[in-house]
């Protein structure tokens, strides 16, 4: 059976010990967890590895998710042995780990996988699971490179956060851990599984062009000629010093792409007025401001879609951008978006960021939904 546990608890060794109590069984094929950045890594690696005997892979969040909405704590979740099968890796200091390089690990990790499976490693039974600092800037190439190689497997993840102190986020994987960092697992498994990614805006008629950017530290300087955060707080009938946290996660950007629209999430505003983008953003760029829809009916016709297509839900694991958190909490949805989520059997994170297949997205749900798939016939 597998077990998802969820602890509040400021003492990172304490936390590990209380998780690893509502976790026990006894063959774990992998633990996945997500925990608070205040915890020292070192003392968390060090508990980890002393509870648990197998592979780990997990990420600092900007909150934690399970039954309920955390913060400054751990979650995780054991996957049995009879379920599944795991493979996981750490890449370390990723803006020097080129494609080939990727490549290769991603090969090593599927020949090692096929070599424990429970029938032939393909898309309907396997699935990519990728946690990856969230202040380093490499999601991009890095999840294009990891998509690649997988051939057709699709790939889900979330960049790790820090409570939006935007200091240091750190990803774990068994015995290492480290900031400029990724993890990367391949879950195999005999159950149905099934990726998803769910946003809740869509285009209004407000546009705007980048006209002065920095794409490798994804800093917006000018929008439409003129200072980027003013311009920007202009359209939304603002003023500079209004903006924050808040009004971001209400009124995001976002971008065409063919015949899809994509969420451009903006951080925090700089000293100078410029814009701290989640996201690569470039100069020329024509981006449209974004308006809400229906946040929990939203939801609801996700869990309801996955529900239809699947007799018994054993886990869904999911990455949550933190500006949907925001908005859960300024119009205290919390109670419903719970209880949606516990249809799913939900365990996951509020990220800086998350990767649906190729794609580095914002504002956005991501996620891999594991159970018993609904026959049809």
């Amino acid at each position: 059976m597998i077990k998802r546990g969820a602890v509040l608890e400021s003492d990172a060794a304490t936390a590990a010990k209380l998780l690893a109590e509502q976790l026990a069984m006894p063959r774990p094929a992998a633990v996945l967890f997500f925990c608070s950045s205040t915890y020292d890594p070192a003392v968390l690696s060090a508990a980890l590895q002393e509870h648990f005997a197998c592979p780990l892979i997990g990420a600092t969040s900007a909150g934690e998710i399970a039954a309920r909405y955390q913060t400054n704590g751990l979650v995780g979740v054991a996957l049995p042995e009879e379920l599944f099968r795991a493979e996981i890796r750490f890449i370390d200091n990723l803006a020097a780990t080129d494609s080939a390089a990727l490549a290769q690990t991603v090969r090593e990790m599927m020949g090692a996988l096929s070599s424990r499976a429970f029938a032939p490693v393909s898309s309907t039974n396997t699935v990519g699971l990728l946690l990856i600092d969230g202040l380093a800037r490499q999601e991009e190439r890095f999840v294009a490179s990891v998509h690649d190689a997988l051939k057709g497997i699709a790939l889900v993840g979330g960049s790790a956060g820090d409570n939006l102190q935007f200091e240091k986020t750190v990803v774990y994987a068994d015995e290492l851990y480290g900031t400029g960092a990724a993890a990367i697992a391949l879950l195999h498994t005999s159950l149905a599984c099934e990726v998803f990614q769910l946003k809740h805006f869509e285009p209004s008629e407000t546009e705007m062009v980048i006209t002065k950017a920095d794409p490798q530290t994804r800093t917006v300087f000018e929008i439409d000629g003129g200072p980027a955060a003013e311009q920007y707080a202009a359209l939304l009938g603002l003023s500079a010093k209004e903006l924050g946290p808040a009004v971001f996660s209400k009124h995001p950007v976002m971008l065409q792409i063919g015949d899809d629209w994509y969420v451009r999430s903006i951080a925090q505003m700089n000293s100078d007025a410029s814009l701290q983008f989640f996201c690569a953003i470039e100069e020329g760029l024509p981006l449209t401001i974004g308006k809400s829809t229906a946040f929990v009916e939203t939801l609801e016709q996700q869990v309801a879609a996955l529900e239809s297509r699947f007799d018994e839900i054993h886990l869904t694991i999911g990455c949550d951008c933190i500006l949907r958190r925001l908005e859960i909490e300024q119009k205290q949805l919390f109670g419903d978006v719970e209880a949606l989520l516990q249809r799913l059997r939900f365990l996951g994170f509020s990220t800086y960021g998350e990767q649906f297949n190729s794609i580095h997205v914002n504002q956005t749900l991501t996620g891999v939904t594991f159970g018993k798939r609904r026959n049809t016939l």
